[in-house]
């Protein structure tokens, strides 16, 4: 799960770019090397492909009327009667077409979301409690005022221009800071509720449900027949680790939870023996000690300084940790003794400090593959973990490469990548040379539910789809991905719904014993028969 909602850097211009360098110090780069498999290469478009405006509303840059205020908002060539048919309840998806960029193609899509509310309780908008909500047969208009600890108030403000004839609302947003614009442009609801014409499930049997009290739980591991769910931060909520004992996988057992003082979001979650990594977004790397599984006891935390971990992966005797800040890092560890990880290496790829960051990575034969962001999707040498050596990267604009799983198929090394975004979605690419990656192949549901973590077993692929839910793909024909099941695990009435973007299935394991181990935002543990 990403740190920031706003975090939508364009590339520059380029559709695709592979590149090759010799050492991790600085890019010996190379000409890009066409691809030369088996399968055609298919175009590469990007993501969030900007629309141009999205309602024919303004914004009014008037130094006299206060910034998101109703007045700020110019409707006049709005088709206002249409309003009456706006939503008045539902939760639903903003697909935002930022004015203020610095894009080369003149927008920037992200995405938001509101939960509106008929019932007499607080709308959610902006990711909170909204302070206004108007609406009647010729207007709408919602608004969020927040004062921070340092006095500094900020305003998310929406009005509605016009319902489509697709029936859907679109309008004019306007975020502020101090009274000043902060952003600004136009906007379409869509609604987060599942698909038309798909059922609750098709394969996949829900066998049970626990709630997850601490946080917002984003990932899972499984291990010593426990899940060990891992939460952050939420709507004054706040995270930590809980532990449930899955010998009954119909009746999971609360076990536990942790927290730790002044350190609380924590978004990822790994284990070897009987050590349990934890990704900590104040204190790098967390590490417990399950040889009691039921009872996690904390040791330390890795590196000595304060850092940012957002994900970490173990394959053999490595341990892998993703770290946004302070210095866009990869750090590796040898857990040949796994509760005594000892630091080996701190790697940034060229580019990688002064774009994106590391969120995500796969290990696969003597190669991390892994999501940078924008800087792209990343093919490393780790076969000498104290020098590792870029080998080729796939780039594509608007990209925000967020997560991915490698595998074998059909003889060749074939990865599976996805963003994390408005229109995000899966790349089959085949990666069997580096320096010669080509797109064979594409798969995607409604531009506006991103997918989020993937695994991949043997040649069927699960994905966790934030509000599209779980999906088992098949991919033997990796150029075809073809759906197998699914479970829509969202639903409008759940526990806080509609605070943000990134909601639904989120994390996900797939450890072999016959079930799948789901983490949803506002269900908690969801475990599934595999299909």
């Amino acid at each position: 799960m990403t740190r920031t909602l706003g975090a939508w850097t364009c590339l520059a211009a380029c559709t695709l770019l592979i590149t090759a360098c010799s050492d991790s110090s600085g890019p010996d780069t190379v000409a890009p090397l066409p691809y030369e498999g088996p399968w055609p290469v298919l175009p590469e478009e990007g993501d969030a492909i900007d629309p141009g405006p999205l309602a024919p509303c303004h914004n009014s840059a008037a130094a006299s009327i206060a910034c998101g205020a109703r007045e700020a908002f110019d409707l006049s060539s709005c088709d206002s009667a249409t309003l009456a048919s706006a939503p008045a309840e539902g939760v639903y998806i903003l697909k935002l077409r930022y004015e203020t960029s610095t894009s080369p193609t003149g927008g920037v899509v992200g995405a938001s979301a509101l939960h509106l509310k008929s019932d007499g309780s607080p709308s959610i908008a902006g990711g909170g409690q909204a302070t206004t909500y108007e609406r009647d047969g010729q207007s709408f208009y919602i608004a969020r005022d927040v004062t921070l600890r340092d006095g500094t108030t900020t305003r998310t403000a929406y009005a509605g221009c016009q319902v489509s004839g697709t029936q859907q609302l679109t309008g004019c947003f306007m975020s502020c800071r101090n009274g000043s614009v902060r952003s600004r442009g136009t906007f379409e609801a869509l609604p987060a509720t599942r698909a038309p014409g798909e059922e609750e499930s098709s394969g996949l049997p829900l066998v049970s449900e626990s709630f997850v009290s601490l946080g917002l739980p984003v990932d899972v591991y499984v291990a010593k027949g426990h899940a060990y769910v891992v939460s952050v931060n939420a709507h004054g909520r706040t995270g930590g680790l809980t532990v449930f004992d899955v010998a009954d996988k119909a009746h999971p057992v609360l076990a536990r939870t942790v927290t730790l003082p002044g350190d609380s979001y924590w978004n990822g979650v790994w284990a070897r023996g009987d050590a349990l990594y934890v990704a900590s977004g104040g204190r790098g790397v967390l590490v417990f000690d399950i040889t009691n599984p039921a009872e996690p006891v904390f040791l330390t935390s890795l590196p000595s300084e304060p850092i940012d971990v957002h994900t970490v992966l173990v394959d053999g005797e490595r341990l892998y940790a993703m770290s946004p800040s302070p210095n866009s890092e990869v750090l590796v560890f040898d857990i040949t003794q796994p509760l005594v990880p000892v630091l080996l290496n701190r790697y940034t790829p060229p580019g990688g400090q002064g774009q994106g960051y590391p969120h995500d990575a796969f290990a696969y034969e003597g190669r991390l593959y892994i999501n940078f962001w924008e800087l792209g999707y990343l093919i490393t040498d780790v076969s000498h973990p104290s020098s590792l050596r870029e080998l080729g990267r796939y780039v594509y604009s608007r990209q925000t490469s967020h997560a991915n799983a490698v595998g074998t198929i059909a003889g060749r090394t074939i990865a599976f990548e996805g963003g994390e975004g408005y229109d995000a979605h899966l790349r089959v690419l085949d990666v069997t040379e580096p320096e010669r990656v080509g797109k064979i192949g594409e798969w995607r549901l409604r531009a506006q539910s991103s997918i989020h973590n993937m695994v991949l077993v043997g040649t069927r692929l699960y994905i966790a789809h934030y509000h599209e839910g779980v999906r088992v793909l098949d991919v033997a024909d990796p150029t075809q991905p073809r759906q197998l099941a699914y479970f829509n695990t969202f639903r409008e009435a759940d526990f806080e719904r509609g605070y943000g973007f990134y909601e639904g299935a989120i994390g996900m394991r797939v450890p072999g014993d016959g079930h799948v181990y789901v983490v949803e935002s506002s269900r908690g543990l969801m475990i599934f028969r595999e299909p």
